[in-house]
């Protein structure tokens, strides 16, 4: 790969997923060129011990060593890996990505849950509905939960598409429950037909008092917000919504599903064993005792913010990381050719 097509990486190891895109700049963003993603569930059971445990390390390691061999094999250019909420919670997350350095030579930055939230933004900043004054932006993870509310109606954001900072977050939130953290709160019981409500409800109680956000109430109450909703909880919905036997990611990536076609999916998903749901071919062993509990958060933030549309995004953080490495080596480079012109006219005027 040449000097002219730079190679990034993002690497984002989450409390349920590790996941790595690599991409090179292309117009109006960029191209994928190598992508891995594993269910390694490193938070397993954190929100009980307070620590992450052995052998969910030793899988996180196995997935990222996997994730290092591809960034060499590449020659990537610029990396940047980091950790969410199960190093941020974790007594012993530090001692953990000391570890994970040196068996594979990454070194993993634990981000804020704010920069996550503001990463997942500009990941999904193009799948915005112009048209609409609201949007919310709800980045369901393992370990927490993300919600930014976009303001649509502010002058100038009709041409911005792609970028890092500069969609108007006008408030955030983050609640440290997740996929993980929520079915391990709410174990599966045969026959417990109260059980998804009682997540539902759990969830509603852990969002409360979002600073700053009520402005943002008379735009979702008057009909004019959306929901944009990130997480493989939810691209699982809207598999399972389309029948796919297969999962086709041009197919879910920018689909809109109506707030009632979200509850349908939810209803059969409650009504289905954790057995039935690893049947499926969209939801598999991996993620079935978990993508009953992403329903329940995505129903939670609907109940407390209702709107009518929902677009599903196949993208977030990984994305978000890539935009902005891009947008740092970009003014890097216009910095140092404005350097070498400014020092170019100064010699010829000696």
């Amino acid at each position: 790969m040449s000097e002219a097509t730079p190679l990034f990486a993002a690497l984002d190891l989450g409390t349920n997923n590790c996941r790595l895109l690599i991409a090179t700049p292309d117009e109006g963003g960029f191209r994928i060129v190598d992508a891995f993603s594993r269910i390694v569930r490193l938070g397993e059971g954190v929100s009980d011990s307070g620590r992450l445990g052995e052998a969910a390390m030793s899988r996180a390691i196995g997935a990222l060593k996997i994730c290092a061999e591809k960034v060499r094999s590449r020659g990537v250019q610029q990396v940047r890996a980091v950790a969410t909420q199960a190093c941020r919670s974790a007594a012993n997350g530090s001692e953990f990505l000391a570890v994970v350095e040196q068996a594979t030579g990454l070194r993993l930055e634990v981000i804020s849950p704010e920069e996550e939230a503001r990463l997942a933004v500009a990941g999904c900043l193009d799948l915005l509905d112009r048209r609409s004054k609201a949007a919310l932006v709800l980045d369901v993870g393992g370990g927490s939960t993300e919600i930014s509310w976009i303001d649509l109606a502010q002058p100038g954001l009709a041409g911005v598409t792609r970028g890092v900072g500069r969609a108007p977050i006008k408030a955030w939130h983050s609640a440290p429950l997740g996929v993980v953290t929520l079915a391990e709160r709410f174990p599966e019981a045969i026959g417990d037909a109260g059980h998804y409500r009682r997540m539902v409800d759990a969830v509603k109680s852990a969002m409360t008092g979002f600073e700053g956000a009520e402005a943002m109430r008379e735009a979702f109450a008057a009909g004019g917000g959306h929901m944009v909703g990130t997480s493989g909880a939810i691209t699982s919905l809207a598999s399972l919504h389309l029948g796919l036997r297969r999962y086709d990611r041009n197919l879910v990536d920018g689909l809109w599903m109506t707030r009632g076609e979200c509850e349908a999916v939810a209803a059969r998903l409650a009504s289905l064993s954790v057995a039935e749901r690893a049947a499926e071919p969209c939801i598999g062993p991996d993620r079935a005792d978990l993508v009953l509990a992403g329903a329940a958060i995505l129903q939670a933030v609907q109940e407390l913010w209702p709107c009518e549309r929902v677009r599903v995004a196949d993208r977030g953080l990984r994305e978000g990381l890539l935009l902005s490495l891009m947008s740092t080596e970009r003014k890097t480079r216009r910095r140092s050719r404005s350097r070498r012109r400014r020092g170019g006219r100064g010699g010829r005027s000696q």
